[in-house]
């Protein structure tokens, strides 16, 4: 059985993972900016295939962020209508958890951990 959760309840986990992306997208600013200190300061064929990595991993991560944002605003904008058609009260109409959108924030959640750990390894190493 799928849980059901509150108009309201839904729009507020949206705010809270929009909020979240945008602090990834403010973190890898910062990331690219180490990036690209360590390859003005190192031109070994090393570094460079690592630091061309790095900016891979930034581009992929920019990406799934509009994407991830693209979906949670469609859901938004599903709510909307949601709520203009039938004028019901946040509170008390209730429609499907958006699972989906969930999962798809913890996995990113992973990854971007994930690179973070790998780039701060790589920093240490070189800076």
């Amino acid at each position: 059985m799928e849980n059901k959760k509150t108009i309201d309840h839904l729009h507020e986990e949206h705010k809270t993972w929009l909020n979240k992306l945008l602090f990834y997208k403010d973190e890898l600013v910062i990331m690219e900016k180490r990036i690209t200190e360590i390859a003005e300061k190192n031109t070994s064929v090393e570094v460079r295939s690592l630091v061309d990595h790095f900016y891979n991993e930034i581009i992929i991560q920019r990406e799934e962020i509009d994407i991830i944002k693209h979906d949670i605003n469609s859901h938004e904008a599903f709510l909307n209508i949601a709520l203009s058609k039938k004028h019901v009260n946040l509170e008390d109409e209730k429609l499907q958890d958006h699972k989906k959108h969930r999962e798809s924030i913890a996995i990113f959640e992973k990854l971007f951990k994930e690179l973070r750990e790998e780039l701060i390894d790589f920093l240490s190493k070189w800076m």
